[in-house]
């Protein structure tokens, strides 16, 4: 199932209110059709089942910081929540503007494009607060390109944005962000530097940067940076975060065209060190580093080689991971090693997509294994201290597109250009059940099962809100 929208119609949510002391408010999404269902009901002081095998939450009072939560379930399972057990501080949950999203979102008319932003971003819709853009061109651009393709320009005298931001993807930004109730917290990502820095002479395909950290060519990267964070200021859109490199190790597994650099996590190490976390520190900008930006099978080894530097460390606020590989390497001796060697790093999903090495289809409408995936996944890094979690793509066509190198994947929401609709997919209500309901600033609590059970198939994750409300997510799978 999918919702179907239009310049005309497309469904809502409510704002958030918070329901009285002594009552909860429930939102169900089922693959019979449910999305974000809005019920309401009142805690019960007893834990004894009212006689029905199907009633709601029950809430039993201990102590102030210690409460209960059980579903009255055949198998009698208690979720016992403790707020006094405080986990890892939330940043938020979102996608990426990537050139092919924007192009997606500008095929629609104007009516349309503001219900697709509404969707993602408005309090009538599921409250993205994360956002990521790629510096320059990635595989999802119609074409390979750099801000700077002029040989030799140390100096960046020839940096200059391109049509894809100053007429997309900049004017979609600032359209969401005053769209939005909460802070948004933008972050960019580089994909591959201008072909003359790289050892391939070319932007497209695995290639290294030239020479070595602390050498004019990493300099210069390294004010790349700050250029394209400068061109953004100047027009009022400006950056949360910046990632050392996309997949630095990308030529593992992408195409072989794909526009990449490749880094080893001592070369990572050192060009944050000598070069990239400098570079941030003397510019105006507030903005913040994140080292990896790769599969978290290289954790906990590359924390160990850059944050094990003191040098490296005191430049990066926390580490990005993609999911790609996630079935190959358990979280518990990945992401929770990581954060038991830094527990000052945050860190923070910045890329998931499904429908990537399909031999059928790449978009699949209205697959709601997909959207499973991404809760399962979700829930399961929120509990080995993830702070967030972004999607890859915010928008793509039925082909899953456009991509240059061909990559197609899916997307939560599909565009139709010639229709002038679009399809909210059920990845984005799965996302919509953590974006709308944890913003920034949340934090993690204890939540712990009476018992496993095998047959409930049960994951879960509780966050205290700012405001102090408690959110317990479930999905059952």
């Amino acid at each position: 199932l999918v919702c179907v929208c239009n310049a005309t119609y497309c469904d809502t949510l409510d704002p958030l209110v918070l329901p009285a002391p002594g009552s909860y408010a429930k939102y169900e999404s089922s693959k019979a059709g449910k999305r974000l269902e809005r019920s309401e009901g009142s805690f019960q002081s007893s834990l004894r089942a009212p006689g029905s095998a199907t009633g709601g939450w029950r809430c039993h009072r201990g102590t102030p910081t210690h409460r209960r939560l059980s579903r009255a379930l055949p198998a009698g399972l208690l979720l016992t929540l403790d707020i006094s057990t405080l986990y890892q501080h939330m940043k938020g949950f979102g996608g990426s503007l990537s050139d092919a999203a924007a192009m997606n979102i500008l095929k629609l008319s104007q009516p349309a494009q503001d219900n697709l932003l509404r969707s993602y971003f408005s309090e009538s819709g599921i409250e993205y607060n994360l956002i990521r853009v790629p510096m320059a061109c990635s595989d999802f651009s119609v074409r390979p390109y750099s801000y700077d393709d002029v040989p030799d320009d140390y100096e960046l005298k020839h940096f200059r944005l391109v049509d894809e931001d100053v007429k997309m993807k900049i004017p979609l930004l600032r359209r969401a962000l005053a769209m939005s109730k909460r802070p948004l917290l933008l972050f960019a990502s580089p994909w591959t530097a201008p072909a003359w820095m790289k050892s391939n002479g070319d932007v497209r395909g695995k290639g290294t940067l030239k020479g070595k950290a602390g050498d004019k060519y990493h300099k210069t990267w390294a004010n790349y940076f700050i250029k394209f964070l400068d061109e953004y200021a100047k027009r009022n859109v400006t950056f949360w975060a910046v990632t050392a490199q996309n997949e630095p190790l990308a030529g593992l597994f992408t195409p072989p065209q794909a526009p990449t650099i490749a880094f080893t996590a001592a070369q990572q190490r050192d060009f944050i060190g000598q070069d990239l976390g400098p570079a941030l520190a003397r510019s105006p900008h507030r903005t913040r580093l994140l080292m990896l930006d790769d599969q978290r099978i290289h954790l906990p080894h590359w924390a160990k080689v850059v944050l094990g530097n003191a040098t490296a460390a005191r430049y990066v606020a926390g580490l990005a991971v993609h999911w790609y590989l996630d079935a190959i390497v358990p979280p518990g001796c990945s992401l929770e090693a990581t954060h038991k060697l830094f527990p000052d790093h945050f860190l923070l999903y910045t890329e998931a997509c499904t429908g990537f090495f399909t031999f059928r289809f790449a978009v699949s409408l209205g697959c709601w294994e997909r959207g499973d995936h991404y809760s399962y996944s979700i829930l399961t890094v929120m509990n080995h201290f993830v702070s967030g979690w972004t999607d890859w793509n915010l928008v793509l066509d039925l082909e899953g597109g456009p991509n240059w190198v061909k990559n197609f994947v899916d997307s939560p929401v599909i565009v139709d250009g010639s229709k002038d609709v679009f399809y909210k997919q059920p990845m984005f209500y799965h996302l919509g059940h953590f974006s709308k309901f944890i913003p920034e600033g949340s934090r993690r609590v204890g939540l712990h099962s009476s018992r496993r059970c095998l047959l409930c198939q049960l994951e879960h994750v509780a966050v205290l809100r700012p405001d102090g409300a408690l959110v317990v997510v479930v999905l059952n799978r």
